[in-house]
C-alpha cells in the first residue's frame, strides 16, 4: 500500500492550495482519510479527516479556511486550503485507515509528506 501526496509549495499569505493523496496497492477498503502537519518546531498535529460516509471534523485553527474532501473510486483525498496564513506552513502528511483483507484489522498508513510554506 502507497499514499502518494501532491500538490504542496510556495503560497503567499490570503492564497490558496489544494493538496491531494492518492491511495494505491492491494485494498479492501478504505474508512478514514486525513491530513495531518508538523511545523517547524512544532509536533504534527491533526487537520482534518473524513469518513467513507462524508463526515468531516477540522482542527480549530483551519475551520473555515480548509476543506477536506475525497473521491472513493479513485481512493483519493484532497485538502483545500485557503486563505492560508504562514502559521499553516508544515509538512503536510496524509494519512488512511483501511482494511487490506476482508475480515482484516483496519491500520493508518501514511503519505511521505508534501511542504507546505506560506511567506510573502
Amino acid at each position: 500500500v502507497q499514499l502518494q501526496a501532491s500538490g504542496g509549495g510556495l503560497v503567499q499569505p490570503g492564497g490558496s492550495l489544494k493538496l491531494s493523496c492518492v491511495v494505491s496497492g492491494s485494498i479492501f477498503s478504505v474508512n478514514t482519510m486525513g491530513w495531518y502537519r508538523q511545523g517547524p518546531g512544532r509536533q504534527r498535529e491533526s487537520v482534518a479527516a473524513i469518513t467513507n460516509t462524508g463526515s468531516t471534523n477540522y482542527a480549530d485553527s483551519v475551520k473555515g479556511r480548509f476543506t477536506i474532501s475525497r473521491d472513493n473510486t479513485n481512493n483519493t483525498v484532497y485538502l483545500l486550503m485557503s486563505s492560508l496564513k504562514p502559521e499553516d506552513t508544515a509538512v503536510y502528511y496524509c494519512t488512511a485507515d483501511l482494511k487490506r483483507v476482508a475480515g482484516g484489522y483496519v491500520y493508518r498508513y501514511w503519505g511521505q509528506g508534501t511542504q507546505v510554506t506560506v511567506s510573502s
